[in-house]
């Protein structure tokens, strides 16, 4: 964040890498389509209107489909490309993009400000990217669009960040990013997990809980607060003990294996 006079300004950059993030054998289209998503994501859960991106683009495979794309998502969500780098190479791409908004409220919402007795919120289901992945990995007909094409929720963002004690999206799966949630805001949450809304089949729910790329908004408001936009209470945040989540009444750390870990 950079303050600038009367405004707020919103940076954030994420890097996608082939094999990590997607799968070499997917359409460059969908690949451009993610990767400005997930950036847009951050900038959703600081409630920030898109100002415009900077890319930092390897030349890939089909650089045709790549701009497709990218002209795509940037026009659904009326963003203007501002510039960047493109370079040659060759391996396993790697991509990179900076967003850039404003705050559309201060103080801006950030992770670390939950307090005891706040409710945890979640804007929608879990599980769908997961399912999205699998099928396209193993070629099969099922849809696959959570995984390829995520929607960041920037509307509800923004109709959020008068509300939220603290807001974050979730990229690494819903376990580990409320551990994240908790350990910066001093707390632990308490969550019920069949109270958190699935994509996936029931005997999924364990893989749902922890799987990435679903870039909802968790969020915790005041006890009785009702957050502005359609959501879920999954949980309540507690007094800090020796873990930041029990999960039905289970102590969970980070080294029970919650979400996926950058290395």
């Amino acid at each position: 964040m950079l303050d600038l006079g009367s405004e707020t300004l919103i940076l954030t950059h994420d890097a996608m890498a082939e094999g990590v993030h997607f799968l070499g054998s997917q359409d460059q289209a969908d690949v451009a389509w993610k990767l400005v998503a997930t950036n847009l994501s951050d900038l959703a859960a600081k409630g920030a209107e898109p100002l415009g991106v900077l890319l930092g683009y390897r030349f890939g495979p089909d650089a045709a489909r790549f701009l497709a794309g990218l002209t795509e998502v940037l026009e659904q969500y009326g963003v203007p490309l501002l510039g960047g780098d493109t370079i040659g190479g060759s391996g396993a791409q790697v991509l990179g993009l900076t967003a850039l908004g404003r705050a559309t409220h201060r103080p801006v919402p950030s992770r670390s400000g939950a307090q005891v007795n706040d409710g945890l919120w979640l804007t929608g289901p879990v599980g769908a990217a997961m399912l999205g992945f699998e099928a396209l990995r193993d070629g099969t007909n099922a849809d696959s669009t959570a995984y390829r094409r995520p929607l960041p929720l920037l509307a509800q963002g923004q109709a959020l960040a008068p509300h939220v004690t603290a807001m974050m999206d979730l990229s690494d799966g819903l376990l580990l990013d409320a551990s994240r949630m908790a350990r910066a805001s001093g707390v632990s949450f308490a969550i019920d997990s069949l109270a958190v809304p699935l994509a996936a089949p029931e005997s999924r729910r364990a893989d749902a809980l922890r799987w990435g790329d679903d870039y909802q908004l968790l969020f915790t408001l005041p006890a009785a607060a009702r957050p502005p936009v359609p959501a879920h209470r999954i949980g309540t945040a507690l007094t800090q003990g020796i873990s930041p989540i029990l999960l039905d009444g289970t102590p969970l750390t980070e080294t029970s294996g919650l979400g996926y870990e950058h290395r």
